[in-house]
């Protein structure tokens, strides 16, 4: 289950960043083009996070999967 938002978090910020290049080349808003690429950005840390291995050798996903802290 948690890979699945995981997956829809990666696409949410790839549509994100498709989103504020298409504002910006129509509109030329900048701030707001701007502001869908940060959340783009903190939204693929976040998968970030949750994906790359610690120190040792584990991701805190796997750790949720099976239930230990």
């Amino acid at each position: 289950m948690l890979d699945t938002v995981l997956s829809l978090v990666v696409l949410a910020a790839a549509l994100l960043l498709f989103g504020a290049y298409m504002l910006w080349k129509r509109t030329g808003n900048v701030k707001n083009a701007a502001l869908m690429v940060v959340l783009a950005v903190i939204a693929v840390v976040n998968v970030m996070i949750w994906t790359v291995p610690t120190a040792d050798g584990e991701a805190p996903l796997d750790k949720v999967e099976r239930g230990t802290r």
